[in-house]
């Protein structure tokens, strides 16, 4: 039997993941980047590891299965890229029942998740100012985490490129090579082609680009953030926390990562930021009820979040209708998820099957909505 060869596009946590698992399966392998290495999609992520507010069912199930594989994976690779540092969550007065709710189904769904004191907040985190908690219900959940998103994806070229894969940045999908509803290969902007039995969309937030058909393009429906980083000196924080105005979790850097919690909607795909921005200030100035200290630190660096939501918010993977030779898997929560659904996309390709844990999210109900 010959050879098997794929094609992936996106070389983020979700290319790295798929081509890894492909070339392990003795696949030929050639990843194809716009940019540089983890530089897109993967880049600008929160990267908490989590299946914390995750419906339906078969979503949740799907995380919590992303979450053991990180595990896994740094495990088998040896790497230093997974922080299960656990999480503390707390929400106002307002959104408390809600709160409850959420806590009372993951723990009906078998999730980790506890309820604790403020005092035993603090015990966890003593550099949380307990007025900023007050009097509002904490919950623990420890095996949560956060991903450095690009370690992970070097890690994970590196390996599959010592079995072989063939990995190119900087270079841009200019267009598809197909016959009738065949997929043949793709061409990139420095006027080469390439060909392989199957093409991988892992294009994140550009699964919709106009560089693709509008027969193999995912409909998206993408929300906007901003990702506010601080040196913070004298703030050592081990946990992520979900608190009611903000998320925040230490970084790779040694500092913190700040995000809003919902999307900031005037910002935009084209929104140019910066450290000064009236917003960022803010931002920090949020995270300061819980961090003091903040009050007198500016952002160091600050990133446009674009999160690559399929139209419905649930992931999309899996082959197209009527068309061969494409593949694509594409979802928010990708950094929870990229480590299973490497290994599950691989299968699939690789074994001609179809794996029930993916049924519910076969981008093929989304056709309609295009």
């Amino acid at each position: 039997m010959s050879q098997r060869s794929f094609i992936v596009i996106g070389a983020g946590v979700i290319g790295a993941s798929v081509a890894f698992r492909l070339a392990q399966g003795g696949a030929k392998v050639t990843v194809i980047e716009a940019g540089e290495i983890g530089s897109g999609t993967s880049s600008t992520s929160f990267a908490w590891v989590n299946a914390h507010d995750k419906s339906p069912r078969a979503y949740h199930d799907l995380n919590v299965a992303g979450r053991a594989a990180h595990r896994e994976i740094a495990k088998e690779l040896k790497g230093d890229w997974y922080h299960e540092t656990g999480c503390l969550e707390w929400r106002d007065a307002a959104d408390r029942d809600a709160h409850v709710q959420n806590v009372e189904r993951l723990q009906d769904w078998g999730y980790n998740a506890c309820w604790i004191t403020r005092d035993q907040a603090i015990d966890y985190e003593p550099v949380i100012d307990r007025v900023g908690i007050a009097d509002a219900q904490v919950t623990f959940f420890p095996d949560e985490g956060w991903l450095d998103t690009a370690s992970y994806v070097r890690g994970l070229l590196a390996a599959a490129s010592a079995l072989g894969t063939h990995v190119v940045t900087n270079t841009r999908v200019t267009g598809i090579e197909w016959d009738g509803q065949q997929v043949l290969g793709i061409e990139t902007d420095d006027a080469l082609s390439y060909r392989a039995d199957v093409v991988v969309n892992c294009m994140g937030r550009w699964a919709d680009d106009s560089v693709l058909p509008n027969e193999l393009q995912v409909p998206m429906s993408p929300s906007y953030g901003l990702l506010v980083y601080v040196d913070a000196p004298g703030i050592d924080l081990n946990h992520v926390l979900f608190t009611p105005r903000c998320h925040i979790r230490p970084d790779r850097s040694g500092g913190l990562l700040i995000c809003k919690n919902d999307a900031i909607h005037m910002l935009g795909p084209d929104t140019v930021v910066d450290t000064a921005m009236p917003e960022v200030i803010s931002l920090i100035e949020e995270a300061s009820r819980m961090f003091p200290k903040l009050a007198s630190m500016r952002a160091s660096e600050v990133k446009l979040g674009i999160r690559a939501i399929p139209a419905d918010g649930l992931p999309a993977i899996g082959p197209l209708p009527s068309i061969a030779g494409y593949y694509v898997a594409i979802m928010h929560s990708g950094v929870t998820l990229a480590p299973a659904v490497g290994t599950m996309v691989a299968a699939e390709l690789l074994d001609d099957t179809n794996l029930d844990a993916l049924a519910p999210f076969r981008p093929s109900r989304l056709v309609s909505m295009s």
